[in-house]
């Protein structure tokens, strides 16, 4: 355990299973004091963004803080990888609260999976057919059929995600929006998606489902052969992420929106 400003600060290290994040690992374990996540004060995840996403689940509920740092592909969501003064560094950083997207999808048999998205739920076909999708937002049809290869809404957290590479567009982290984008949109094919209040209820209606059977996938949780999926905030779940006070979550989602 550490002290810092008169106190104990309670860390816990946890890595991916490249060679690079577990290096990291050991040489952190050895430089500083290590506890089991259910008693640390803040979690230090080593890895990419993808882990991060992982460690934020496997958390969900604890508001335990977490801190990320990149050793992994992608590091959106970590910040620089450094040994020293890590007590310091945690204890300047910036405190970001995440409300997650909370999908409710129901599968051709009836069967309900639930799960919540940090960064997007996305609606994909599982055959060479075009999926063939209706969209309704809180209660109103705004779209009879949508054909593509499928559809997504992101969190303002997620717009950078997998919703950019759509062309979906970038917005602030405090928006209080979603990004509601579809993914090769065929017909019409000139529809680019849209922005909604943060509060709405989105419903993508799967058409022709066995015919054209798509599957929802809520950050990393997967649901295959869905009939109807809903979607919306669950501002009952919060996830709380550290990040150095130079390069904070709002600064890098601003930044993208000037990326050539």
């Amino acid at each position: 355990m550490l002290e810092l400003n008169n106190q104990t600060l309670r860390l816990a290290f946890l890595a991916s299973a490249t060679p690079t994040a577990q290096r990291s690992l050991r040489a952190l374990k050895a430089k500083y004091s290590h506890v089991e996540p259910e008693k640390a004060d803040v979690i230090v995840a080593l890895g990419g963004d993808g882990f991060m996403l992982e460690t934020l689940h496997a958390n969900s509920g604890r508001e335990i803080p977490i801190f990320g740092m990149q050793r992994g592909t992608v590091g959106f969501l970590m910040n620089s990888y450094n040994e020293n003064e890590l007590p310091e560094r945690i204890a300047a950083a910036k405190a970001v609260d995440l409300t997650p997207l909370r999908m409710t999808a129901t599968n051709f048999d009836g069967a309900i999976v639930e799960a919540l998205a940090i960064n997007e739920v996305s609606l994909l076909r599982q055959t060479r057919q075009s999926a063939k999708i209706r969209i309704t937002v809180d209660g109103i049809e705004r779209l009879p059929e949508l054909v593509c290869d499928g559809a997504l809404v992101a969190t303002p957290a997620g717009s950078t995600a997998y919703n950019l590479s759509a062309h979906g567009p970038v917005v602030p982290l405090n928006s209080d929006v979603l990004c509601l984008t579809p993914i090769s949109a065929f017909r019409p094919r000139r529809w680019r998606g849209a922005l909604l209040p943060s509060e709405a209820k989105v419903i993508f209606d799967v058409l022709e489902p066995e015919k054209r059977p798509v599957l929802a996938v809520a950050d990393y949780t997967e649901a295959r052969n869905v009939t109807r999926v809903e979607i919306r905030e669950d501002p009952t779940q919060a996830f709380k992420m550290l990040f150095d006070p130079e390069h904070d979550l709002e600064e890098r989602v601003l930044k993208e929106q000037f990326q050539s």
